[in-house]
């Protein structure tokens, strides 16, 4: 009997795949999507996919939203699942984002910043209106080519901190920890938490950030400098001794400037929130900063109540491949612990049925 159920299963697996197949298909009518047009033209969900796939591989990710027919966090966890095999051969330098090729960049805390504000491609400024002209197939004329601005940009932190108005930057020279690597414990190192954060799902930190916001966590923070362009990844060969330049990738940088009344040991300044997110994800990095620095309440003397700032609760949560295969896994087979639970509850019934009627 065991042998016929288990065969039983396997073939009721393999018709849900072939029904998975044709399902992902569609209306065999209508063309097929390509990875290349989803590359192109859903640049976002291939953004989001990579970030939270822990993987820049913009074409995989285009593949991987195709397959899990644009489910972004199957897609993610495809990606991962896939990044998982390769071979680390190298480590990459720091990257120098004051030297991006900056495609947009802003801030809402100076007008006039050296360099100048950059809007870029935004949503910032549209209607948010569905425009049915482009279901009709018209697309309006493209917009002027520009190009980026390759000038090196000067952040705004580091002109505040000219004036001693804000903290000073980090140590960074100690060996960053990898959590792809290494188990996390806590409490975590402002370097393992940024790694957490940067392929963390992005409505949990939205919704962790919106609520520092709104009173859960006390800030009222400024967006310092929110930039989006390409940088050059560069790694150091130990036989060739020196840096070589590999390609580049786009990400987005996001510095949250927050107000800080001062401490015991520091004098009042302005402190700081860091996102950076492959692609182009402003809200994604924009979240991160301010969950960064909610977590960083206990190292700057603040008390530390609220979920956001909560280092077990917002790392331990923030994964959506391992939120996913949690509370997925509740789909598969548990008929021996429904049972046991089942005459548990019927036991205690009976018992206090019993006791009622004496």
């Amino acid at each position: 009997m065991a042998y016929v159920a288990v065969k039983g299963g396997e073939r009721a697996i393999d018709n849900a795949h072939a029904w998975l197949a044709e399902d992902r298909r569609g209306d065999i009518s209508v063309p097929e999507l390509t990875t290349a047009q989803i590359q192109e033209q859903l640049g976002r969900s291939v953004d989001r996919v990579m970030a939270e796939g822990s993987l820049y591989a913009p074409d995989l990710a285009a593949l991987a939203i195709k397959q899990a027919q644009g489910d972004l966090i199957e897609a993610a966890f495809l990606l991962r699942a896939f990044r998982t095999t390769l071979p680390r051969f190298a480590a990459s330098s720091p990257v120098d984002t004051a030297e991006m090729s900056v495609r947009r960049r802003i801030s809402a805390v100076f007008k006039d910043m050296p360099g100048g504000q950059i809007l870029g491609p935004t949503y910032d400024y549209t209607h948010r209106l569905i425009d049915f002209a482009r279901a009709a197939g018209f697309e309006p004329p493209p917009a002027a080519e520009e190009e980026a601005d390759t000038a090196a940009m000067p952040r705004i932190h580091d002109i505040l901190g000219h004036e001693g108005l804000m903290e000073a930057d980090a140590d960074t020279t100690g060996e960053p920890g990898d959590i792809t690597r290494e188990p996390l414990s806590f409490p975590a190192s402002r370097d393992l938490r940024l790694q957490s954060l940067a392929r963390g799902d992005e409505g949990f930190l939205l919704a962790m950030g919106y609520s520092t916001q709104r009173g859960w966590g006390g800030s009222h923070p400024f967006v310092g400098e929110l930039r989006v362009g390409e940088v050059a990844i560069e790694i150091t060969p130990p036989e060739l001794g020196f840096a070589i330049d590999i390609g580049d990738i786009t990400l987005t940088e996001c510095q949250m400037v927050n107000q800080f009344k001062g401490s015991k040991t520091q004098p009042p300044q302005f402190t700081r929130g860091y996102g950076l997110v492959f692609g182009h994800a402003e809200r994604k990095a924009m979240a991160m900063s301010l969950v960064d620095r909610a977590l960083r309440a206990e190292e700057l003397g603040e008390s530390a109540t609220a979920p956001g700032q909560s280092q077990e609760f917002v790392i331990s949560h923030c994964d959506n491949i391992e939120a996913t295969g949690f509370v997925e896994h509740l789909k598969l087979p548990h008929y021996v612990d429904f049972q046991s639970e089942l005459e548990t509850i019927r036991r205690m019934r009976a018992e206090a049925i019993k006791e009622a009627a004496e």
